[in-house]
């Protein structure tokens, strides 16, 4: 997507050559126009495919997921990070975080996934696929179907999209940093 990538080059920043930061419009500070065109466009990508929910995980896939379910006219479900104390019947996995370095117990509530569900998982990275993968396996507990996986940036130079692909799942990445060597970015 040639406004992502634009956005990426003009604003965000190589910090080292694993960590490439897009706070500035992506996962902090938000740009609404930027995220409305990326809902837009997995729903260009998913046409037909007769999606009814668009899920994520906390925190920083949610603007990305509200602008697809906005796009698809759907609900958006995500996962919590944390069992909140109001939520007694769910379903739970464990995910490790490469960014944060720590294992999340995710959950989300029994309610919001079934079985007639045919679900777009959204984020704005994909590394090495551990969320994603979490998430496919809340769906698959409830009885539900992954139909893909919309992401914003994938790093192409880790293997999350390749363990996707392998885990059956179809991936859509709207840029795909192949490297950040020496302060520059370099799209696929």
């Amino acid at each position: 997507m040639k406004l992502l990538k634009d956005y990426i080059l003009n604003n965000g920043k190589s910090i080292n050559s694993k960590v490439l930061k897009v706070d500035s419009f992506l996962n902090h500070q938000i740009d609404p126009v930027l995220m409305m065109k990326i809902g837009e466009e997995f729903k260009r990508r998913f046409e037909g495919e007769k999606i009814n929910k668009i899920l994520t995980i906390e925190a920083s896939g949610i603007a990305i997921g509200l602008a697809a379910a906005y796009a698809f006219n759907v609900p958006l479900v995500f996962a919590k990070k944390k069992v909140p104390s109001t939520m007694d019947d769910f379903y739970t996995t464990q995910v490790f975080s490469f960014t944060k370095n720590k294992d999340y117990t995710i959950c989300i509530g029994k309610e919001f996934l079934n079985k007639e569900d045919r679900i777009l998982i959204v984020d704005d990275f994909l590394a090495m696929g551990n969320a994603v993968l979490g998430l496919k396996k809340l769906v698959e507990n409830a009885g539900g179907k992954v139909i893909g996986a919309g992401i914003a940036i994938t790093k192409g130079f880790q293997d999350g999209e390749n363990i996707l692909k392998e885990n059956g799942i179809r991936v859509e990445s709207l840029a795909v940093v192949d490297s950040l060597e020496n302060g520059e970015i370099h799209f696929r």
